[in-house]
């Protein structure tokens, strides 16, 4: 068996391992992002739900758009259907 079709999956999951923080964000400020959207439910999609992470971590919005993006290239999140994001680790890890 050849091995060149898994090859775009390998680059991929090499891709999500070296994905890096948001330029600015703090190892403090992506734990303060877990729990902030921890305690609002796990799912990040809408105004009610940014509102209060922005408040919990004092990152801007674009700054928590920044860290949800990041956390779904690391495989800490998976995006939802309706355009938000769920977390999938720490408190949000499905049991």
């Amino acid at each position: 068996m050849n091995g060149r079709p898994f090859a775009p999956m390998a680059g991929f999951g090499l891709l999500a391992a070296c994905a890096l923080p948001p330029e600015g964000v703090t190892q403090d400020d992506l734990v303060a992002f877990d729990e902030a959207v921890a305690s609002i439910g796990c799912d990040l999609v809408g105004e009610s739900d940014y509102l209060p992470v922005e408040l919990q971590t004092g990152l801007t919005r674009e700054q928590v758009i920044e860290v949800a993006q990041y956390r779904v290239a690391a495989e800490a999140a998976v995006s939802l259907e309706n355009g938000g994001v769920r977390l999938i680790s720490g408190g949000c890890a499905p049991k």
